[in-house]
């Protein structure tokens, strides 16, 4: 992903975390109160929120404010949308226009509201028979290659991306680039260059899929269409390859709990919210500038404060969650910060639960005996995201 202006020092976050065991450094700050110091990378001083209650606070508080235009350090005017204008070669002007993380208010939930009737409960159910037929296939790919296979590779992001692809309505023939230019990285041009194909094919032969919707959305202009394509390909598919090939190293980790929903599947569904609070991806999600001030637990954050939520770090609160650095998959785990909370929530969050249902179920019901060979998860990277997230790895599985 590209830079981000307004990411943190990386330096002043615990640089001894991995996905299924965050550093001691962020109980140590739960112990001493709800926030801590944290530099950015401009310099200035801000907050991180690492316990539960003031976690859900701030997400919840349209005081709040997601737009990097309020950090202290910035010069940029503090803008309710971008004025149109005609597409520039390499999406600059898309991206600008549907920065949905970085907007609050009106223009924010217009944009928002264009995606979220393709993500709801009901619509995510309706993709279920098909999610299902994907995780097969890509089960058999993977039980084709032998033990020793990287499930990461030929398991959780073949799901991911074909999902995604078919959510969005990218057709069939651009398959294998959409692929190549979002998982494994390319320019950004090129990235809007296969944006632009796909809605073009769509524009010709509209589908029940978003790139249609939002075609057929008068409110919203070539711009925008372009840049929440181009969003949503950047963000919820690499959470849901992460989320199960981390959380299948999790379970694995600790056999009796893969062998529980090995014997009943059908514990699966509340398994996974288990799986996603013990395996958060981000330790921090994106920074939030104070609006006015705002009494946060038990202290005041003043206006002009950059604040970070650490939803790893909530999800590990003991005061939310007994025993909360222990697996549980009968716990009932629902309320977790995962997908985060309020209006910047996670607008896939209900696609990723059906995703990730189905390839869990699928690897206990196939595969009972899976067993973990190998995985770099096990030990601290460098954070892939300047909002902090883990990198992916590979995950070398035998069964």
């Amino acid at each position: 992903m590209s830079q981000c202006p307004f990411g943190h020092d990386r330096s002043t976050l615990p640089g001894d975390s991995t996905p299924t065991q965050p550093s001691p450094r962020f109980s140590q700050w739960r112990q001493d109160g709800a926030l801590a110091p944290l530099s950015y990378r401009d310099g200035h001083e801000g907050l991180i929120v690492t316990r539960y209650d003031e976690a859900r606070a701030v997400l919840t508080d349209p005081r709040f404010s997601q737009q990097p235009q309020r950090m202290p350090r910035s010069d940029a005017p503090i803008e309710e949308g971008v004025p149109a204008g005609p597409l520039d070669e390499e999406g600059v002007l898309a991206d600008r226009s549907a920065g949905v993380l970085g907007l609050d208010g009106p223009q924010h939930l217009r944009l928002r509201r264009a995606v979220t009737r393709r993500f709801s409960v009901r619509s995510a159910r309706t993709y279920r028979p098909r999610i299902a037929e994907i995780v097969a296939e890509q089960l058999d790919v993977m039980i084709a290659a032998g033990p020793g296979a990287d499930l990461l590779a030929l398991y959780a992001e073949p799901i991911s991306i074909r999902v995604h692809a078919l959510v969005l309505g990218v057709p069939d023939h651009l398959l294998e680039r959409y692929a190549q230019d979002y998982v494994h990285g390319a320019p950004r041009q090129q990235q809007h260059d296969l944006l632009r194909e796909a809605v073009a094919y769509r524009g010709e032969n509209p589908g029940d899929d978003v790139i249609s919707d939002l075609l057929g959305n008068d409110d919203l202009s070539d711009a925008e269409v372009e840049g929440l394509l181009h969003m949503l390909s950047m963000s919820g598919r690499d959470t849901v390859a992460y989320m199960i090939s981390t959380g299948t190293v999790a379970l694995l980790d600790e056999p009796e709990q893969y062998h529980l929903l090995a014997q009943d599947p059908e514990r699966v569904p509340a398994a996974v919210e288990e799986i996603v609070r013990f395996c958060t991806m981000f330790l921090t999600v994106f920074p939030r500038t104070a609006t006015e001030s705002v009494t946060v637990g038990d202290r005041i954050v003043e206006a002009g404060t950059t604040v970070s939520v650490s939803t790893v770090s909530a999800n590990r609160d003991e005061r939310r969650f007994g025993d909360a650095d222990v697996l549980d998959v009968l716990r009932d785990a629902r309320g977790h910060l995962a997908f985060g909370d309020g209006l910047h929530g996670c607008v896939g969050q209900q696609l990723a639960r059906v995703e990730l249902d189905e390839a869990f179920r699928a690897l206990v019901t196939r595969l009972p005996g899976l067993r973990l060979v190998s995985t770099g998860l096990r030990q601290p990277s460098p954070l892939a995201h300047p909002v902090a997230t883990y990198a992916a790895r590979p995950v070398i599985v035998g069964w």
